[in-house]
Parts: C-alpha cells; structure tokens; sequence
C-alpha cells in the first residue's frame, strides 16, 4: 500500500523526523505519530561524503524545510554505514566496544563507538555513529534516538525466522554494498556487510555467503529488500543462480512511486 500524505504541513499534531544517513545518501521522512505522511525526500550522492560533508548537505536540507523543522518533536537518525558489528550480548564488553570493529574498520581514537540492544534478542549490534551530526541535532532538537540500520532489519527479520526450519539468507541492497543475514529458528548464522562495483561482486558475495553456509541456491530461499526491482542488473544476475527470490514485505508502506521494499530501514522508524 501507498503511506498515506497531506499537504497539510500546518497540522497541529506532533511532527516526527527519521533521516537515514549513509556515506552514499540521505533519506528525510516527516511524519504523524498516525503515520501519515507530510514529505519524503532523498539525496544520492556519486562518491562517498565526509561525515562533514553529509552535515552540511543535512543543514541545507533542513533549511528549506522550515515550517516542519520548527513543529518537530521527535528524532530518529538510522546509520546505513559499514563500520558495524553484531555481537552475542553474553560476550558483549562495552568497555571494550572498539575491539569488536577494529578487524574489518580504521578505527581513529576520535571514533565515538556506539551499540545498540536487538530488542527481544541476546544480541548487540555495535557501530561508530557521526558525532558531528548527532551533535547538530541535540543543540536543534534537544533530545533524539538513534540506532545502527542492521538494528531495525534484526529486529524486524529475526521473529520472522522463527518459523523457518531451514536457514534463509536476507539481503538488503544499498548503493555501493549490501547487507547478508542468515537466519535460522529465529538464529542469526551470519550478518555481514559486502562492498561491490559490479552486478557480478554483487553475486559473487551472495554465492560465498550461501558456500559458507551449505546452503543449496537451488532450495533455500532469498529475501530482498533496499534498492534493487526485478528490472535491474543485480537481480537479472542473481536470478540465473538463484531462482527461489522473494522482495521483502510486500504489503508494506510505498514512498511516491518506489517499490514497498525500498527504505525499510527508514519505514520501520514507525512502527
């Protein structure tokens, strides 16, 4: 279905901010606690920004949205960033938190590490948040959530699988790398984040990801979600080695004329 949206930007009721920052783009959605819509947009951008760079294009961004800005009264901000682990919460140490990313990130000693609880799951998901922007939008907004995307998706896939007896692979595709969980009786197997260039990258990590866990592409179904249609390269590709794909929440909310499976992250701050 299509979320519902007004021009009525002058209502009285609460107005909710969720922005998706990730290195390649921007994602702004204004909303109703009745989720309804009052505007969505979006920024891509060719290269990778600088957490200073992608404040800057947030201050600009928030700047023709006066009138929303300024009856705002709740904030989440989503990071779709690599520079994420998932830890099991019994071998979590938060005073140890850097040691978890230090293997597949450049962690500065400015590097502010964050974490977050997967609700109703023994499980943390562990990430270097931007602090610059979290501090743009404490000293504009005062008080305001944050939370690593793998977060929502975990919490949103993993009571999924609980009714899945055979393991099942989840992808969720962003602009320059992609999200894999396997899950398993409600089990995370494997949450990992693949960078690729190309339709063939792009398989090739899905295939390694089905090699490591003996899994057969033939049966064991895939579920997509994030920027990627029936139309497109990555899943033309992907189609001639697996067969058994799936898109992700089919009946769920639909910003302008995108697919439902785009922005979950985004649409799951709603909920």
């Amino acid at each position: 279905m299509t979320l519902p949206k007004t021009n009525n930007i002058n209502t009285n009721q609460t107005v909710r901010l969720s922005v998706q920052i990730s290195l390649t783009g921007l994602s702004f959605l204004w909303s109703t606690p009745d989720k309804e819509v009052l505007d969505f947009s979006e920024k891509k951008f060719l290269h990778p920004q600088t957490p200073e760079e992608l404040l800057w294009e947030i201050e600009k961004s928030l700047e023709t949205k006066e009138v929303l800005k300024n009856k705002t009264k709740s904030i989440t901000l989503v990071y779709n960033t690599p520079y994420a682990a998932s830890v099991p919460l019994p071998l979590f140490d938060e005073s140890k938190a850097s040691e978890y990313l230090k293997f597949n990130t450049k962690i500065l000693a400015s590097d502010f590490v964050s974490h977050d609880i997967v609700e109703n799951q023994d499980m943390a998901v562990v990430y270097i948040p931007f602090m610059n922007i979290n501090n743009y939008f404490f000293e504009t907004f005062g008080d305001f959530q944050y939370f690593h995307s793998n977060t929502l998706l975990l919490e949103h896939f993993l009571p999924q699988g609980k009714h899945h007896l055979e393991p099942k692979i989840y992808v969720h595709v962003k602009q320059d790398q992609f999200d894999c969980f396997a899950i398993k009786n409600g089990t995370l197997l494997l949450c990992s984040t693949y960078p690729y260039k190309t339709p063939e990258d792009f398989v090739y990590f899905v295939l390694f990801c089905y090699e490591q866990l003996q899994l057969n592409p033939d049966s064991h179904e895939i579920l997509l979600c994030g920027e990627i249609t029936t139309e497109n390269d990555l899943y033309k590709l992907l189609y001639t080695y697996i067969r058994n794909i799936v898109f992700a929440d089919k009946n769920a909310m639909a910003f302008n004329e995108e697919p439902n499976h785009f922005h979950l992250p985004l649409k799951l701050t709603m909920s």
